[in-house]
């Protein structure tokens, strides 16, 4: 199949390989475009406009920071799209954007799904992330061979902006879950306890999450490097406070959690990992 890809970013750039693995002929666009040429020696063909990537491609995806930025990507290949295109947005932005994106497209004859992720970039390098997909059940089932290369848990929620909707719910329980390791591991810390072996001892019972599993052990040896950047997951909780907004919804753990991620970035750990929300924890829970 042919394909173009927008964004090659952290997350991008493996779900891509994805693609290419399975056989398939990728043509790769990023606004840097030093991080789009490294996608060469992988087999992608590299090009220097955004509508060159998406001429010719059966199906178009994109992988960006925001909603500006998805915003800003679509009306920069709009005038290059055909009718029969199916362009997929696999970032994670404003549902209401990705509603407006997708009924102006249909009106040009082109299908639009929004199919946010979760797994960070070892899922991305792996296959093996949760994709969450909103759109027409016609355009879901001819991408989901695509999906499958990339993830193992596909799930059709409904349509045009419920897999936005669904990732943002899916962010508010990653937060919390984080957080709840953090403060587990600093707790055991101040105990005494070995905080490798708390971790191993509780991750097998209802304490489990990927969070503590994954990120636990990151946390304990102060490995900050990112799988998935602190600006990113403070982008993504802000899209749930606008939504909690508007459906008229206090969320206090989605409170705690943005200002905890905020501190962070006053701390200097916006491009670090999300684990580094322990470098904030550990300025604020020493009591004196």
């Amino acid at each position: 199949m042919e394909i173009g890809w927008i964004g090659t970013g952290i997350m991008g750039a493996p779900m891509a390989r994805r693609l290419i693995g399975g056989g398939h002929r990728v043509r790769v666009f990023n606004r840097s475009p030093e991080k789009a040429r490294v996608m060469a020696a992988d087999g992608a063909l590299v090009t220097v406009e955004a509508a060159a990537c998406v001429a010719g491609a059966e199906i178009v995806f994109i992988m960006v920071p925001d909603t500006p930025d998805v915003e800003a990507t679509v009306a920069k290949i709009e005038p290059a799209l055909k009718a029969g295109q199916l362009v997929i947005d696999m970032s994670t932005i404003a549902p209401a954007a990705e509603r407006a994106i997708a009924t102006r497209l249909k009106a040009r004859g082109v299908d639009y799904l929004d199919a946010p992720v979760s797994g960070g970039d070892v899922g991305a390098r792996d296959g093996t992330l949760a994709i969450m997909v909103g759109g027409e059940a016609a355009a879901f089932e001819r991408a989901r061979p695509l999906f499958e290369l990339m993830g193992k848990r596909i799930t059709h929620m409904g349509a045009s902006g419920a897999g936005q909707m669904t990732k943002l719910a899916n962010q508010i329980a990653v937060a919390l879950a984080l957080e709840a390791a953090a403060e587990a591991i600093k707790f055991a810390r101040a105990g005494g306890l070995d905080p490798s072996r708390v971790v191993e001892a509780i991750g097998a019972g209802a304490a489990a999450s990927w969070q503590l599993s994954n990120l636990g052990p990151k946390i304990i040896a102060g490995d900050y490097r990112p799988g998935f950047f602190i600006k990113l997951i403070r982008k993504d909780l802000r899209l749930v406070a606008e939504a909690a907004l508007e459906s008229g919804l206090a969320l206090p753990g989605l409170s705690l959690m943005a200002s905890m991620f905020n501190s962070a970035a006053v701390l200097g750990h916006d491009l670090d990992g999300t684990q580094a929300v322990a470098a904030a924890l550990d300025r604020l829970a020493d009591v004196q």
